[in-house]
C-alpha cells in the first residue's frame, strides 16, 4: 500500500465530518449512529440526502454547497478516495456534509426507516456481467435495502455513463410499476442538464472527454417493500454480443 494511502487513511479520522464504522459494529447488527444522524451528527432536523459510490464527493459536497437547509452524506469503502471529499469539506468549514466508510450492503445498518429523504447514485460500476447483476446498485437487492431507510416519499437519482445500466434500471422500474419523474439518455445532448446536474465528477469528465452521452433517471420506490430478483433479457443479448467478441478474438 502506497505511503499516500496510508496518510490519508490517518487524515480521514481527523475530520469531524468522517466517519468510518467498525465491520462488528454493522455486520448483523444495528450501528449506534441509526436513527441518530439528525441529532448525534448533524444536530439539525434537515433532509438527509445520501450519495452512494460517491468515490471524492464531489457530488456530496457541490450539493451541500448548493443546498445549506439540507444534511448530505457520501458513502463509499474507498476510504483513500473519500479523503478528498472529507478535506475540502473540512478546509470550508461545511457542516452539512459527511463522509461514511462502509459497503452499501451494510445501508441498512446504519440508518433507520425513513431516516433518509433521497438517494444519488453517481457512476456507479455498471456491473455488465449477468452474474453480477445483483450488484448493481439500482438491482431489487439494493432497492430492498433503500426501501428499508428512505421516506416514502424519497426519491432516487442515477446519473451514469453507462447506457446499459440505464435501461436496465428503466426495466427495473418497468417491472415494478415505480413512478419515474425523468428518464434522459444524454442530458447535455438534450440541454437538460441544470445547475445541479452539470455537476460533473473525476469519471465524468473523463466520459465526456471520449465523448459518451450521460444519461439520468429519477424515480420513486412508492412505499413499495418488496423486491424480487427477475432475468432482463437486456443481459441476455448483452452476453451473447460479449461471446461473440470473445471469439472473433480467438
Amino acid at each position: 500500500m502506497g505511503k499516500d494511502k496510508l496518510k490519508r487513511f490517518a487524515e480521514n479520522l481527523t475530520f469531524e465530518c468522517f466517519v468510518q464504522p467498525q465491520f462488528e459494529d454493522m455486520f448483523g447488527k444495528d450501528h449506534p449512529m441509526k436513527g441518530r444522524w439528525h441529532k448525534e451528527f448533524f444536530h439539525n432536523d434537515n433532509p438527509i440526502i445520501l450519495e452512494l459510490g460517491c468515490g471524492k464527493g464531489e457530488y456530496a459536497v457541490a450539493l451541500a454547497e448548493r443546498n445549506p437547509d439540507k444534511n448530505f452524506i457520501g458513502v463509499d469503502i474507498k476510504g483513500a478516495r473519500m479523503w478528498r471529499g472529507a478535506k475540502t469539506a473540512t478546509e470550508r468549514g461545511m457542516k452539512n456534509v459527511g463522509f461514511l466508510r462502509a459497503r452499501i450492503e451494510f445501508i441498512t445498518s446504519l440508518f433507520a426507516e425513513g431516516e433518509v429523504s433521497e438517494i444519488w447514485i453517481t457512476f456507479p460500476d455498471p456491473q455488465l456481467k449477468t452474474r453480477r447483476a445483483k450488484k448493481r446498485l439500482t438491482s431489487p437487492i439494493f432497492l430492498a435495502h433503500y426501501a428499508q431507510l428512505l421516506a416514502s416519499d424519497g426519491w432516487i437519482n442515477l446519473k451514469t455513463d453507462s447506457q446499459h445500466l440505464f435501461n436496465y434500471t428503466q426495466a427495473v422500474i418497468s417491472h415494478f410499476n415505480l413512478e419515474c419523474e425523468v428518464a434522459n439518455n444524454d442530458i447535455y445532448g438534450s440541454g437538460y442538464a441544470d445547475e445541479v446536474l452539470s455537476v460533473k465528477t473525476a469519471y465524468e469528465t473523463a466520459y465526456l472527454q471520449r465523448g459518451l452521452p450521460i444519461t439520468y433517471t429519477r424515480f420513486s420506490l412508492g412505499g413499495r417493500k418488496n423486491f424480487e430478483m427477475f432475468d432482463w433479457e437486456g443481459d441476455d443479448v448483452l452476453e451473447k454480443d460479449n461471446e461473440e467478441n470473445r471469439h472473433k478474438k480467438q
